[in-house]
């Protein structure tokens, strides 16, 4: 693990595995996660790809900042990237981190070779939900949505109890900060890109999971119908696809990289 300084002196957490010589992937985690989600994905392509995982700010052992936006996480994203001296790479974010990605491909498209936008949308949720929502953690915590958050993150089909990354995923909602937390909801309450997104020209994979209920094929349809140079895929899985159906999410996102 490295402690950087994003470009506002904050530190963000930041794990690399694999080569640096190597092209760069990046990975970016959903709300009330951390780097650990992506668990399947560094042990597949970090044998040929340099990996970048890191706890986006307010969790994991990254800062909690104030006043959050989602260009405030794509400004991590090329900071990142800027302390490994990489040029260009792949980027892959998941619902918060999928959005993100939206952001990065309308600000800052020319270092990436590739975005792919999984089980996200141009506007997750609704603004009042998401601002009510802040307000509830900061106050109460976390423990209510600790123990349904299965129900959204997973499929009645998922074996998640017997699942290693599941439960860690899980385990590290459980011990987010409530402050961090609630920042990234208000950047969320905040962040619509559905006028924007058209203006994309960087490759982008929109993934979605077949059983979402938070963002769903519907709103991967809608991305696809907007952003010129894109691809669509859907998996057997709800949210968190890349750890459920987390082979033939490799299997999509491998095919759709090597092309570029």
């Amino acid at each position: 693990m490295s402690l950087i300084n994003n470009r506002n002196g904050q530190q963000l957490a930041v794990y690399s595995f694999g080569d640096i010589g190597q092209p760069t992937i990046i990975f970016s985690n959903s709300l009330g996660t951390d780097h650990s989600m992506w668990q399947f994905q560094v042990d597949q392509f970090s044998k040929e790809y340099f990996v970048i995982c890191y706890d986006t700010r307010g969790h994991g052992k990254s800062t909690v900042i104030e006043n959050t936006t989602i260009t405030n996480l794509a400004e991590d994203v090329i900071d990142i990237l800027d302390y490994f001296k990489v040029e260009k790479a792949h980027f892959c974010g998941i619902s918060m981190g999928g959005i993100t990605g939206l952001q990065l491909g309308l600000e800052a498209q020319q270092h990436f070779y590739s975005i792919t936008i999984a089980n996200s949308a141009a506007k997750i949720g609704q603004e009042a939900a998401w601002l009510s929502r802040a307000d509830a953690v900061e106050k109460e915590g976390l423990a209510d949505i600790v123990s349904t958050t299965h129900t959204r993150w997973f499929s009645h089909k998922f074996d998640y109890i017997h699942d290693t990354v599941a439960q860690k995923t899980i385990q590290s909602l459980s011990v987010t900060s409530p402050k961090g937390y609630a920042e990234s909801c208000r950047a969320l309450a905040q962040a619509d890109l559905r006028d924007e997104i058209a203006k994309i020209t960087v490759p982008c994979l929109i993934l979605c999971g077949e059983f979402d209920p938070v963002t769903t094929v519907i709103d991967g349809e809608f991305m696809q119908m907007h952003i010129p140079n894109s691809e669509f895929a859907v998996v057997e899985a709800s949210h968190l696809s890349n750890i459920e159906a987390a082979n033939e999410f490799n299997n999509i996102f491998k095919r759709f990289i090597s092309k570029y």
